[in-house]
């Protein structure tokens, strides 16, 4: 340990002085999630408008603090930010031009991290939050394992910001990098870890949506649980169900995987791989959930391709994946990322997982939605639409797609015609709106005369 000791004083360095390295023209990689550093992002904003150029800054699900590298350069003088999934933050940023989508499948991040064959995605300089060094001289990623690791050993500068109150999330794979792997050391303020408001009561329509899902869910199935009100509130349900025997293999760890466990509804004991283990990336929670995977040996913190690669989800039976959707329309493709021409996340994990559960023996995927939504004037609008809004990105393609819930029912919509894919979805659209999608269908040519709407 005196070795180490000896090995992390030299590479103690500040803030002020981490940013210095960065030069005009680099990428640099902030950590995923709530990892993504708090000091380092503060100096780095204070160089806005000293002599430094096109500095590309990439984040994952940005976090608050808003970062510094937007906040102190509005006309993007210095820095340009770029986020691999949106949250609010990016979607304001992005309203004012100030952050930019980079689409991916969640699970290619590993491949982008490690292969050379996309060195030019690599970054010049990687900084994140870790929790702090062990007698192994290893700093643990903590709450955003996702693809940390192999960005950090392919950066030209890898820079780890310590903070005493992130969780030590035992793996897994890829939950660590080890001293002689990293350039510098910040001792961070130890502000507290980021952690998610507690989620708002669910309507009516949801308690409907969660309550069809989760009759679909056997005994021993796999789980996997989106982010949103819904996939946690679905959670929840389970726990207070007669399920039992239950995995976890979801690129996010949520606050109603708690709940399942206090129950006893989380064995893990069917899984084909990390038997006995909750498989996980990341994690967005409550302080309880944060404190519940400190150094937790029945949770797994993984690479996200170790988790999302379909071949990986299809390999434990009777995977239930279950996401959010924002709009479908009568050729049944799914938008689950904008609205319209405006980004609102990403791809994420979403077609991953919709995927590797349509490969599972027993397997199902679930994409549910309330039927309606109110924009902010107050008028009321159908998700289910004739054709996505326009600049609407397609995240699950109609091949893909298996079952979609709304709170007037569920469909499978594997090998259905487009005639019945129509008929289907019209009989999941809210009442008000059935008869002006069928005359929609009808001019789109994809209603015949024998389909019909349920009442």
């Amino acid at each position: 340990m005196s070795t180490y000791l000896e090995e992390y004083k030299r590479k103690l360095i500040s803030p002020e002085k981490a940013a210095q390295l960065v030069e005009s023209g680099d990428t640099i990689e902030y950590g995923m999630f709530a990892t993504k550093p708090i000091d380092f992002d503060y100096a780095l904003g204070q160089r806005a408008g000293d002599g430094l150029e096109r500095v590309m800054v990439r984040g994952t699900g940005t976090v608050l603090p808003v970062p510094e590298v937007i906040k102190n350069d509005p006309e993007q003088k210095s820095f340009q930010y770029f986020s691999w999934y949106f949250t609010a933050i990016d979607r304001k940023a992005g309203d004012f031009g100030l952050a930019c989508h980079c689409p991916f499948n969640y699970h290619e991040a590993t491949l982008l991290a490690y292969s050379p064959d996309f060195s030019h995605a690599w970054a010049d300089v990687w900084v994140a939050q870790v929790s702090p060094m062990d007698p192994s001289g290893c700093f643990n990623f903590g709450l955003g394992n996702s693809h940390n690791r192999g960005i950090a050993l392919n950066s030209r500068i890898a820079i780890v910001e310590v903070n005493q109150n992130m969780p030590r999330c035992l793996g897994g794979s890829d939950e660590f990098i080890h001293i002689s792997e990293i350039d510098y050391i910040i001792e961070g303020s130890n502000r507290p870890i980021f952690s998610v408001p507690s989620a708002p009561e669910p309507n009516e329509a949801e308690q409907k949506i969660a309550n069809y899902i989760v009759d679909e869910i056997p005994d021993g199935a796999c789980l996997q649980l989106g982010i949103g009100t819904l996939p946690n509130l679905i959670g929840n349900l389970i726990a207070d169900s007669d399920l039992k025997d239950l995995g976890i293999q979801s690129e996010m760890f949520c606050d109603a995987m708690v709940q399942m466990y206090e129950k006893n509804k989380i064995t893990n004991n069917m899984k084909a791989s990390n038997r006995h283990k909750s498989a996980y990336s990341f994690c967005l929670g409550s302080q309880e959930t944060y404190d519940f995977l400190h150094e937790n040996p029945r949770c797994a913190s993984m690479a996200v391709f170790d988790v999302n690669s379909p071949s990986a989800i299809a390999a434990n039976d009777n995977s239930i994946s279950i996401n959010n959707t924002l709009e479908i329309d009568l050729f049944s493709q799914v938008c689950s990322e904008s609205y319209g021409l405006r980004q609102i996340s990403g791809t994420g994990g979403q077609l991953d997982f919709v995927e590797g559960s349509f490969h599972s023996k027993g397997g199902k995927s679930f994409l549910a939605f309330t039927s309606t939504f109110q924009d902010k004037n107050g008028n009321r609008h159908s998700r289910i639409r004739p054709l996505l809004t326009q600049g609407a990105i397609v995240t699950v393609p109609r091949t893909v797609v298996q079952y979609v819930v709304s709170e007037y029912g569920k469909a499978n919509l594997k090998s259905l015609s487009v005639w019945a894919r129509a008929e289907a979805l019209i009989n999941l659209a809210h009442p008000d709106f059935r008869d002006e999608l069928v005359e929609a269908a009808k001019e789109m040519k994809i209603w015949s005369r024998t389909n019909r709407k349920s009442f």
